[in-house]
């Protein structure tokens, strides 16, 4: 069996109550996190559909690229995956566990991240951003 086979399988075998939480990630809490510069926002959409619209300061890794572009996750942060609602993140997050990469999906999806960035929020927002590139 392969090493990420052996680590999904441990992953599920281990599944509870704390880790159904610990996988979890809502708006709100990225957002917080997104502004300290502890987190990445993974967005797994398709090329086409992040050309259309983005969100914040994500990267698109379409779920279909994920396993060949692993190096271009920091694991030195939370690792947040997020499409529109919520179901390729999971996936995208289930994969990246499965290597090691203690991922968690937003459970708002896109759509409640945009939601929470809006007017004064948003203006916050990129004003910490920046405060950190500094």
């Amino acid at each position: 069996a392969y090493s990420s086979d052996i680590e999904l399988e441990r992953y599920i075998i281990s599944f509870d109550y704390a880790a159904r939480k610990e996988m979890k990630m809502d708006s709100k809490d990225l957002i917080k996190l997104l502004k300290q510069g502890k987190a990445q926002l993974i967005d797994i959409r398709f090329p086409e559909e992040y050309s259309a619209w983005k969100v914040g300061p994500a990267i698109n890794i379409p779920l279909n690229e994920l396993p060949s572009r692993l190096t271009e996750i920091n694991k030195h942060k939370i690792i947040v995956t997020a499409c529109p609602h919520k179901d390729r993140a999971t996936i995208a997050m289930v994969y990246l566990r499965s290597k090691g990469i203690k991922a968690k999906y937003l459970t708002d999806g896109l759509i409640g991240l945009a939601e929470n960035l809006r007017g004064d929020n948003a203006k916050e927002f990129i004003n910490a951003l920046q405060k950190l590139k500094q």
